[in-house]
């Protein structure tokens, strides 16, 4: 398995990162609090976990290593597979996760598009147990360029199935909570919820 990939940012996507590495273009399928954290030409270390089916082997790149190991986790519950788990991972911290999962909190984990609320209370039953307590680590993507952060919401967005027309509504009605050091990954949470609503 690959653990990890380390070199240079050689292009980015609406969901994924190509890192260099050995004169190897490696596609990373990342969140949008992932990919708002790299640039094109820089180097990045990226946490990394493989999926292998019969028609494709797929890597998805991760902030740390916290990330990568609530991926993986989610996926042991029935029902969780890669896209949904990546999903998880994008609106919810780890330590939001554990939280949610830890006090049976469904309404959070029903924020996440593709889990209703039969899915999210299996989801707390299966991994309650093995979940483990919040750690306290600072969410991913906290600082970005101001204005970025409307294209890595609206990216983000599109990228979890929304439509063009319904990400920009979105990213419109949680511009005012944007601020002067945009959290993409709370922008994004906002935007959800947003649409939620709508």
């Amino acid at each position: 398995m690959i653990a990890f990939v380390r070199g240079q940012v050689a292009a980015l996507t609406l969901s994924s990162a190509v890192v260099e590495v050995g004169g190897v273009g490696l596609e990373l399928m990342c969140t949008p609090g992932t990919l708002a954290q790299l640039r094109t030409g820089a180097t990045a270390t990226l946490p990394t976990s493989m999926i292998v089916r019969e028609d494709s082997l797929t890597l998805y790149g991760f902030a740390d290593e916290d990330e990568k190991a609530i991926f993986e986790l989610v996926q042991t519950a029935s029902g969780v597979g890669p896209k949904l788990a990546q999903a998880i991972v994008a609106v919810l911290s780890p330590d939001g996760v554990r939280t949610a999962i830890a006090s049976d909190d469904v309404r959070t984990l029903t924020k996440v598009p593709g889990i209703g609320q039969k899915g999210a209370q299996r989801i707390i039953l299966e991994l309650k147990d093995r979940i483990g307590v919040p750690t306290g680590s600072a969410p991913a993507g906290a600082v970005t360029a101001t204005g970025a952060w409307r294209e890595q919401v609206h990216q983000g967005l599109v990228g979890l199935g929304y439509n063009a027309k319904d990400a920009d509504k979105a990213v419109d009605a949680v511009a005012a909570e944007a601020g002067a050091a945009p959290d993409v990954r709370e922008l994004l949470r906002a935007a959800l919820r947003s649409l939620s609503k709508a």
